[in-house]
């Protein structure tokens, strides 16, 4: 089965003092990413502050990401809103730059029915030739796409994949049991990358990709190669890293991680606020106890 990659890393959107986007250190991110773990990468997602983020400059990043590794990983440019229209247009211009592919986030505030969350979906999927990943993410958006609406959506010939952040496996068993066997299930949470491949998923949007993606891609291969113990051991060294990064609100402390490396990601943007010392510190913890600091 062709997959986009068993690690597509959220990357972070590199900002430089004065807030301005940072596209010459986010072509730099993106090359340390595909050295180092990712099989691609999503660009403006919600680990990317897409919500602050104009039109204007994630098409710009889109194009400055694909410059840069996009003859070498999937590039998968997050092209969604609650807004239908916005997110078709928004699609048909970064299917123009040659994105490999769309990351649509399930509407958020406005809480579609699970019929507005089909129709959202077809209707971004009937004007672009673009593959998608539908992206569940309840815990942002204030609602939860239904297994049986992502086994319809699934029946739609260019949505692929889905990014499961709902935290539920039964779901995302449910979703692999309803839906064709070449439908891609992505974890959305790190922490349950290995319970979701046990159940039929590929692989994983991931955060921690940014600081460990050599490593989760042994945990992956370990899995796949039959040799679940070794997949377990490591799953369980990375559990402490996979839940501090989680310690705010994402992207705060990832954002904060990659600074702590070296990977110049710079400022958030607000209403996101820096870390804290106490968070900052407990990022460092882990950071060196896995000897990646």
């Amino acid at each position: 089965m062709k997959t986009f990659g068993r690690i597509l890393t959220a990357m972070v959107t590199p900002f430089n003092d004065d807030l301005s986007v940072n596209y010459q250190g986010a072509a730099k991110l993106a090359k340390h990413l595909v050295a180092n773990g990712s099989d691609g990468l999503v660009v403006a997602g919600s680990t990317g502050e897409a919500a602050t983020m104009s039109k204007e400059e994630k098409l710009e990043l889109f194009a400055a990401v694909l410059d840069a590794v996009g003859d070498k990983a999937t590039v998968i440019a997050g092209t969604g809103s609650n807004d239908t229209r916005a997110s078709i247009a928004l699609t048909q211009e970064a299917e123009k730059l040659g994105v490999h592919g769309s990351l649509v986030v399930g509407p958020y505030y406005n809480k579609p029915p699970q019929e507005g969350f089909y129709q959202h979906f077809k209707a971004i999927a009937d004007n672009t030739a673009l593959p998608l990943i539908v992206y569940n993410v309840p815990g942002r958006t204030a609602s939860n796409i239904a297994p049986a609406t992502i086994a319809r959506l699934a029946q739609i010939k260019n949505i692929v994949a889905v990014k499961e952040s709902s935290g539920n496996l039964d779901q995302v068993s449910e979703i692999v049991r309803a839906t064709p066997a070449d439908f891609m299930v992505y974890s959305g949470d790190d922490s349950l990358t290995l319970p979701i491949l046990a159940v039929g998923g590929v692989g994983i949007v991931s955060v921690a990709g940014h600081i460990v993606g050599n490593r989760m891609q042994e945990m992956i291969a370990a899995y796949f190669a039959g040799d679940v113990a070794t997949a377990r051991d490591i799953h369980l060294e990375l559990m402490p890293f996979f839940k501090v990064i989680f310690v705010t609100t994402n992207p705060i402390p990832i954002k904060t991680a990659c600074n702590l490396a070296g990977l110049d990601c710079g400022p958030l943007r607000q209403p996101l606020i820096a870390a804290t010392e106490a968070e900052t510190a407990q990022l460092r913890k882990a950071m060196e106890d896995l000897k990646v600091l």
